[in-house]
């Protein structure tokens, strides 16, 4: 291949972005290190695995869990699956009729994974959740006894005070947005239509303890781009920026919209309530995607970003947290929709090839601005990493562990790595090796075994 041929290849077509083309199991693998023995669960993490080799976008790819089970200081097994869809029998099969008609259990499956109810749920935006076992397996659909109707986000917020999991569904056609509250134990409560400007993308959204909070920016739906079979959104300027924020338990008439400076966020780090107002904290993109289907995690100038919602004078205030380019930001699922000290991100770049570059972890302390970096090795990187508090810790510190899936792309090999959260600077605790390379992907968590 020449040189002029080897530019024309996607990013997601080469290195550790590239499909692995066999599921494994493998048992009692080889730690270096010493795994923490409370650490007893499953880390999971979604990848995009094209079962053709080959998808047109990295979003693109058929779902693909990544799975490595802990058990009293052992790492017990790793395995990756394929959540079992129907693209994984019809890889043409299409989500949208000729007629208009959209079938939701058409999906990739392939962006994010929590467990709410006792049920795992396998995600992408566009469609019903796959419900997954112990071991990924597929179980099947999940419509919330055929009550779920719209789409499901990749990135519910499951409240840590109730235990509600809030989501929404976004549409290329109307609704375009659809809000909904699932019970604690797996009951579709509410799901009630939010008016917005058209087909806007939302892939994130937040809460708090008494609000959920809508991002409708200037990302939105082309039909045309829809039609060759591209990643079908792109950036408009004549589609107006603002951030609603509605009572948890409120409808349509209930939300407060407040314009914002135009821009786009893939991911908020978290929410919470202070006094009358709502602080969301997010990392925000300037613009994004002038042409469609590109493929940035920030297109313009990528910061985290404060947006302050003071309810009673209906005003809004916006200013940087850090000008570095940060993503797949996370906080401990203890502190969602609450005040927390903590965030942890990818500090993210774009590679020689177009794609983005990972350069390592990077904690903030939001209290005093302080931050600390973690960079896994000259040719190694991560994808996003899960903060798992420590045992009996002060639910608002940084004592804890950090794991992630990081890939040395001299070895072409894969480990589980678990670093100490509260001082970056200390090389890995442990890590769990694995038995084929895991592919960079995008969002996964920690499933202790008492949840």
């Amino acid at each position: 291949m020449s040189a002029g041929a080897e530019k024309e290849v996607p990013f997601h077509q080469q290195g550790n972005f590239l499909p692995v083309e066999e599921e494994v199991t493998a048992f009692n693998l080889d730690v270096e290190g010493a795994l923490p023995p409370e650490l007893t669960g499953l880390y999971v993490r979604q990848s995009a695995n094209p079962i053709t080799g080959y998808s047109e976008h990295w979003f693109l790819g058929d779902g693909m869990l990544h799975g490595v089970r802990l058990e009293n200081g052992r790492a017990a097994w790793y395995r990756n699956r394929y959540v079992k869809t129907p693209y994984l029998d019809d890889p043409d099969i299409q989500r949208i009729s000729e007629l208009g008609q959209i079938d939701r259990t058409v999906s990739k499956a392939n962006t994010s994974i929590v467990k709410h109810a006792g049920k795992l749920l396998a995600l992408e935006e566009g469609s019903f959740p796959y419900v997954v076992d112990d071991e990924l397996c597929t179980q099947g659909i999940e419509d919330y006894a055929g009550k779920l109707t719209s789409a499901f986000s990749a990135h519910p917020k499951i409240c840590p005070v109730t235990g509600e999991m809030i989501s929404f569904g976004y549409g290329q056609l109307p609704p375009y947005l659809t809000y909904l509250r699932v019970s604690p134990d797996g009951q579709l409560l509410q799901s009630d239509e939010i008016t917005v400007g058209g087909p806007t993308m939302m892939h994130d959204f937040a809460i708090t303890e008494h609000y959920a909070i809508f991002m409708d920016l200037p990302v939105v739906f082309s039909l045309e781009e829809a039609l060759k079979g591209a990643m079908p959104f792109h950036w408009s300027d004549d589609y107006p920026a603002r951030i609603g924020v509605m009572p948890r338990d409120g409808r349509d008439a209930d939300v407060r919209w407040f314009d914002v400076n135009p821009c786009f966020i893939f991911h908020t780090l978290n929410a919470y309530e202070h006094g009358d107002s709502v602080v969301l904290d997010a990392c925000r993109s300037s613009e994004m995607w002038r042409k469609a289907g590109e493929m940035t995690l920030g297109g313009g100038e990528l910061t985290l970003h404060r947006f302050t919602f003071d309810l009673a004078r209906g005003s809004v205030k916006e200013e940087t947290v850090d000008e570095r380019a940060l993503e797949f930001p996370r906080v401990a699922a203890g502190r969602v929709g609450l005040p927390n000290r903590y965030g942890f991100m990818l500090d993210v770049g774009e590679g020689p090839d177009g794609g983005p570059a990972f350069h390592g972890v990077v904690k903030i302390d939001l209290e005093t601005g302080a931050s600390q970096a973690h960079k896994y090795g000259e040719a190694s990187a991560s994808a996003e990493v899960v903060f798992v508090p420590a045992e009996g810790a002060d639910p608002n510190s940084d004592e804890g562990w950090l794991m992630s899936y990081v890939h040395d792309e001299n070895s072409n090999k894969t480990d589980l790595v678990i670093l100490d959260a509260s001082d970056l600077s200390k090389p890995a605790v442990a890590k769990v090796k694995l038995p084929q390379r895991v592919p960079y992907g995008f969002h996964g968590n920690w499933v202790p075994d008492e949840s």
